[in-house]
């Protein structure tokens, strides 16, 4: 890809006799938002650790603005993990303020910033607080400006807001939004397929360290049968071999049709079957059913609730 942020070619880490990731590659392109999504064990954390120079891969090569990424090079890279690291007997603002001087900030910005920060994320009377007399939610707030405090080239985000109640989760993502929009490259670790549709360019799915599907959300979704049908019936839609009933709620159900279909086919055979129909939509299969198809219904998905998979996701 031209314009690669980010390069994963061959990746491959082993713990003695285990394999956690085989043979990744992919790339992100600058100012992309890649949506980096699997099960607990898939492989996430361990390829965003090698990414970041934490653990060096057993072959392959993962690269940052072409070149492997060492810390003592300087910013440009702001890293939220999922395992958050605050100084928890500190006050809020000597915590951010520290971390705002090693970023570069004189002590007069940093400051100015933390206070202003503070009062944006509804955290203005929590500053002289000591960090573990916050919620989660609060201590998950003072992170994320950490984070991105000094305007990172690149944000690493692996599970933003988890935890959080929905108002809170629509402000910490507007503020990554800010960040995209002033031009930064974003990898976003979620489980929110919310997140994943509003937020991301592409994505990639990785399953048991390998790719399951890359792409744009379209192409993705086109490999999984691209569309679903939405229908609403006086009467429960009967099982077929036709279709698989993927929801249903109410009155109205989701079907994925197991054969190519336009609609009318699938539309005129449930007419036939007298249940009622009031109402019928075709639309694109969506990703938190792709989530559970490839790695069922226990991998924890949550919703509000390039070229696919083959060569450049190669295993």
């Amino acid at each position: 890809m031209s314009g690669a942020a980010i390069a994963v070619d061959d990746f491959v880490m082993r713990f003695g006799d285990r394999t956690v990731v085989d043979g990744l590659s992919f790339q992100v392109g600058a100012g992309e938002t890649f949506g980096l999504l699997g099960s607990n064990g898939s492989g996430k954390t361990t390829t965003i650790r090698a990414l970041l120079g934490i653990t060096e891969p057993t072959s392959g090569s993962l690269t940052i603005d072409g070149a492997r990424y060492r810390a003592t090079a300087g910013g440009g890279v702001g890293y939220l993990p999922e395992d958050r690291g605050l100084y928890r007997k500190e006050t809020v603002l000597d915590v951010m303020t520290y971390f705002a001087r090693l970023k570069g900030m004189t002590s007069r910005h940093a400051s100015v910033w933390s206070q202003a920060y503070l009062e944006r994320v509804g955290l203005a009377d929590k500053g002289r607080l000591r960090v573990d007399k916050l919620s989660g939610g609060q201590q998950q707030k003072v992170q994320l400006g950490i984070t991105i405090m000094d305007r990172p080239r690149l944000l690493i985000l692996d599970e933003p807001t988890k935890g959080l109640d929905p108002v809170n989760r629509r402000l910490l993502l507007d503020l990554v939004d800010e960040r995209r929009a002033d031009g930064a490259t974003v990898i976003l670790v979620t489980h929110h397929m919310d997140e994943v549709e509003r937020l991301c360019d592409r994505i990639l799915l990785l399953r048991d360290g390998v790719a399951a599907a890359y792409g744009s959300i379209p192409e993705v979704q086109d490999l999984f049968g691209g569309a679903v049908a939405r229908v609403h019936a006086e009467r429960e839609v009967p099982v077929s071999p036709r279709y698989r009933v993927i929801r249903r709620e109410g009155h109205e159900t989701d079907l994925a049709p197991t054969e190519p279909t336009d609609g009318a086919d699938l539309l005129a055979s449930l007419v036939a079957a007298g249940i009622g129909v009031t109402g019928f939509e075709m639309r694109r299969i969506p990703l938190d059913e792709i989530f559970v198809q490839v790695y069922g219904h226990d991998a924890g998905v949550e919703t509000p609730v390039p070229t696919p998979v083959a060569a450049e996701a190669r295993a």
